[in-house]
């Protein structure tokens, strides 16, 4: 009896120490640092353009030095003294990813990146080193930040309409003894000052689709969502391929790297600014359009178009990216160049290459299960034509059956996924796979200190 005692004993205690470490080191308030991501393949660099200080930290006080995922990089406080980690956040960028397609092998470009970090009490050493599709480094940069610099700019309330959105009810809430929540910030692109009211209501939309969800459904307490309804001057969202350009605030648009349904917005600044003051760890941009598109980018951004038919499953699709860290599950071998490549393994906790799967799902696979697993008939059928037809057994079997099946990370070859089907993989499948759920969980815990 004594035993089962010690054990809440000591996580209390764990996470009483935690945030004592946070208070030594940091204060309660968030310290923003933009920069500039430049160069093309081969030759990358990284320069700092401005400090600024925010509003108070909503980010985790506990687990500072731990990175959950490796990302595409990492930003990382250092004591310059003792050469102790204080702090460290992994993330994925656009940069990155435009790296991978032909443009970037005879043409430099230069993007946006805004990384929020706790506002230190002392000098600290600020660190980023971004990864290649091998897990390489391929850029290192650093740079001292003076709590007392003058010209770290101390940001305002920029006075944007908001509100909380409260999470549906959950079927079970956690009981866990939390650091504090995820706090989430989604931000109008494309509204109006007129549009607030639809603005609002596209949020409370958002809200449900995401915490309906599993694994997101058992955590209601977890989470706190806050819509600001920064206004555009004009309703809508850019079409380059159409020669449409609209005065919007984050300035979003389709044809992203010539991609015809890819939204993005490329312009990190001016999203931060209009967020301002609001506490937040992640962002999702709300853009008032009904044509599908969207995205997802790790520790960075979730876009999606609010009144496409599809938004619900998109939505969810591309948050269990930004969020989760998930990989897509998809494949059309029509990449320019490989993200995946034999020899590495993804840092994406539902793909492997096998180069190490005893760090992802194998602890989950049915014992028997052979590697790789061969896929049911039904998978070699368009289950997307099919899926509405299916029975839920058939359903179960393809989304819930843990194996190792080949095909993911945008190759037919050499990247296996662990289910038949998924939320990551296909917008029919209603559910998340063992997998990713399981990534999901982790995420939320180690976000929210438990």
């Amino acid at each position: 009896m004594k035993k089962l005692l010690i054990i809440p004993l000591l996580l209390c205690c764990w996470l009483g120490a935690g945030a004592q470490e946070f208070g030594k080191w940091f204060e309660n308030s968030t310290l923003r640092l933009d920069y500039v991501f430049c160069g093309k393949a081969g030759e990358q660099e990284i320069r700092l353009v401005e400090a600024l200080r925010t509003g108070e930290w909503a980010g985790r006080t506990t687990r500072l030095s731990e990175s959950l995922l490796k990302g595409n990089g990492q930003i990382s406080l250092t004591d310059p003294e003792s050469g102790s980690v204080l702090y460290v956040q992994s993330f994925s960028t656009l940069f990155q990813e435009w790296l991978g397609y032909e443009e970037a092998t005879r043409t430099g470009r230069a993007f946006e990146n805004c990384f929020q970090v706790p506002f230190p009490k002392k000098k600290v050493l600020v660190t980023l080193n971004l990864f290649d599709v091998h897990g390489r480094q391929s850029v290192h940069f650093e740079h001292e930040i003076d709590p007392a610099d003058i010209l770290i700019r101390r940001v305002k309330d920029n006075g944007m309409p908001r509100k909380l959105i409260p999470c549906p009810v959950a079927k079970q809430a956690s009981k866990a003894k939390l650091d504090g929540v995820v706090d989430v910030a989604i931000l109008a692109e494309g509204y109006t000052a007129k549009q607030q009211g639809k603005f609002y209501s596209d949020a409370e939309k958002a809200v449900h689709a995401i915490m309906s969800h599993s694994p997101f459904d058992e955590y209601k307490d977890r989470f706190r969502f806050t819509a600001v309804a920064a206004p555009s001057e004009e309703s809508g969202v850019s079409i380059p391929r159409k020669g449409l350009w609209k005065r919007t605030v984050a300035g979003a648009h389709f044809d992203t790297f010539y991609t015809e349904r890819y939204l993005t917005s490329s312009r990190m600044r001016d999203i931060y600014d209009a967020l301002g003051t609001v506490p937040f760890e992640h962002i999702i941009l709300l853009v008032n359009t009904p044509i599908y598109g969207g995205g997802g980018i790790f520790n960075s951004l979730t876009i999606i178009g609010s009144d496409n038919i599809t938004f619900d499953v998109v939505l969810v699709h591309e948050f269990g990216h930004a969020f989760g860290g998930l990989g897509d599950e998809y494949f059309y071998d029509d990449m320019f160049d490989s993200f995946y490549p034999a020899g590495t393994e993804p840092w994406e906790p539902n793909l492997t290459t096998l180069t190490d799967f005893g760090s992802k799902w194998q602890d989950m696979l049915p014992e028997g299960t052979p590697v790789p697993t061969p896929v049911d008939s039904l998978e070699k059928n368009d289950v997307r034509k099919l899926w509405k037809k299916l029975s839920p057994e058939q359903k179960a079997s393809l989304n819930g059956k843990v194996g190792v099946y080949e095909g993911g990370g945008y190759q037919s070859k050499g990247v296996y996924r662990p289910a038949q089907e998924c939320r990551m993989k296909i917008n029919e499948c209603e559910e998340f796979c063992p997998v990713c759920k399981r990534a999901i969980r982790r995420m939320i815990d180690y976000s929210t200190g438990f």
